[in-house]
């Protein structure tokens, strides 16, 4: 019997890409639709909204992104 979540992943592992696709959906699907905000993860993203409400400019494009990851 598999007691640890590792054990879970070597299995899941070996399992064809589209069977793991199908896996993570259900797994998705059972999560609930909104994080608590209690989440850091949301304050962080309110913070980072708020922040490019008040300076729209600061925003890069995807392409901006891209050349910024490239050149590192």
């Amino acid at each position: 019997m598999m007691e640890k979540l590792s054990d879970f992943e070597i299995e899941i592992m070996k399992l064809p890409d589209g069977s793991r696709a199908v896996l993570a959906a259900h797994l998705l699907d059972s999560l609930p639709a909104v994080l608590s905000e209690a989440d850091e993860g949301i304050a962080e993203a309110l913070r980072r909204d708020a922040d490019l409400s008040n300076n729209p400019g600061a925003a890069m494009s995807l392409d901006e992104l891209r050349e910024a990851v490239l050149k590192k």
